[in-house]
């Protein structure tokens, strides 16, 4: 898709926003019934626009130093009428208008994960909030859930939560379950997913699951009897229940055949309880279990529900280390899009600024998707500068840059892709950067 098509599809979504603004607004038989200087669909380009800066350069830049540019005060005023919910909804509309369902095998590739967002300190949010220890200042944390097309680049869903009240387990089954294409895809995800409750709600989609899982004895492992190597591929058809009956007990006895649920544990395709004159029920589980050294003393454990002829062991280790494509775009999501660099301090804004960055991420990278880089007579494969191309969209998205010069300006900024290159994590905590005109 060309830019300017990818452009298109952005206002229109903002505009069909704008004829329903009276939805999204939280006092829908006021708020925006007036001609203002930022009417709704206004407010919402401003903080799709929104970077790393300071509220007030953020909107300067935004009206490009004219006179007319509203206070600050006012543009929070505006933003205060939106609830988050409109920005979900531009993300969610306008990623199905870009997104190009790209292929593996004839699987669409959706890795899940999830990552903490540090907000400012507020010790009254108690669902956010954790107190210092060790010396530490307390802080505040949200947790964004993401569904992100590996082959695509981009975001196909988010759940934001409350980082005390975050529910990983849970926001992969909704995504899942909510997910409107009838297209196959094999799911990727880490270890914090490893649930029977998330395989069987990925089994019954249609779709095919590869996930890390712990190699102790704890997790999906307990209970099972698997080989002593290093090294293995093990097939399982498991049936899960939560009756204990004397023929559930016999099936126990073969230890890989037959896993007994507690009515606490959560599992959606079960009865939480059953009466001793109930039918016992089971839920039938295919899967693999996949272990493969990653290093002279480490292994990593894959479980997954693909053909073993079409996936082999070596195959399967290849298909989730793709999964670090995930990682890659929460760190571009952070720093290269100024998701840390929060204009407010209410959760709400906050919420309208993480959909907002989501919905510019993918625009960026639709964008330079459809860049043609000339790879002749060079020692590596190029590909678009992310840090570049972002601040080059969004020119093009605020009217400064004409098409085709945007593909030729991208063209310029390009970078090599050094496959297999590793290097080590050098993490240190850092705190929020937040607005502080006012406590919006």
């Amino acid at each position: 898709m060309k830019p300017d098509k990818i452009k298109a599809a952005l206002n229109e979504t903002i505009c069909s926003l704008g004829n329903f603004s009276w939805f999204f607004a939280s006092n829908p038989q006021k708020d925006f019934t007036r001609k203002r200087k930022m009417p709704f669909e206004k407010v919402i380009t401003s903080i799709l626009a929104f970077r790393n800066g300071s509220l007030t350069n953020e909107l300067l830049d935004v009206f490009q130093f004219d006179s007319r540019v509203v206070s600050t005060s006012a543009f929070v005023q505006q933003r205060s009428k939106i609830l988050p919910a409109a920005f979900e909804y531009l993300f969610s509309a306008f990623t199905k208008k870009v997104e190009q369902n790209k292929t593996y095998k004839g699987y669409r590739l959706l890795a899940v994960d999830g990552s903490d967002i540090q907000i400012p300190a507020d010790a009254n949010d108690m669902g956010s909030f954790y107190p210092g220890a060790n010396g530490q200042k307390s802080y505040n944390l949200l947790h964004l859930n993401a569904m992100y097309d590996l082959l695509g680049h981009l975001y196909v869903d988010a759940i934001l939560h409350k980082s005390r009240r975050s529910d990983e387990c849970g926001a992969l089954t909704a995504m899942v379950d909510r997910f409107d294409s009838a297209e196959n895809a094999i799911l990727l995800a880490d270890r914090g997913y490893e649930s029977y409750n998330n395989l069987a709600h990925i089994q019954k989609k249609g779709w095919k699951f590869l996930i890390r899982i712990k190699n102790g004895a704890t997790g999906i492992t307990s209970g099972l009897v698997l080989p002593k190597e290093d090294a293995f591929d093990v097939p399982f058809q498991l049936l899960l229940t939560r009756k204990q009956s004397n023929s559930v007990k016999e099936l126990q006895k073969g230890k890989n055949s037959c896993k007994f649920f507690p009515s606490k544990a959560r599992f959606d395709y079960l009865p939480k309880k059953q009466k001793n004159r109930d039918a016992v029920v089971f839920f039938k589980l295919s899967f693999r279990l996949v272990r493969f050294p990653i290093s002279d003393t480490m292994q990593e454990t894959i479980i997954t529900n693909l053909d073993a002829d079409e996936f082999p062991a070596a195959e399967i280790k290849r298909l989730y280390a793709m999964r670090w494509g995930i990682e890659t775009s929460f760190r571009e999501l952070k720093y290269t899009l100024g998701l840390l660099h929060l204009h407010s301090k209410k959760v709400e804004f906050i919420h309208q600024e993480i959909f907002a960055k989501l919905t510019m991420y993918n625009f960026c990278e639709s964008i330079t998707q459809s860049v043609v880089i000339q790879q002749a007579n060079k020692k590596h494969d190029y590909k678009v500068n992310f840090s570049a191309a972002v601040h080059i969209c969004l020119q093009f998205f605020l009217g400064r840059i004409a098409p085709p010069n945007v593909e030729a300006f991208l063209a310029r900024y390009i970078s090599p892709i050094r496959r297999g290159r590793k290097y080590s994590r050098r993490l240190t905590p850092k705190a929020a950067v937040s607005f502080l005109y006012r406590v919006a």
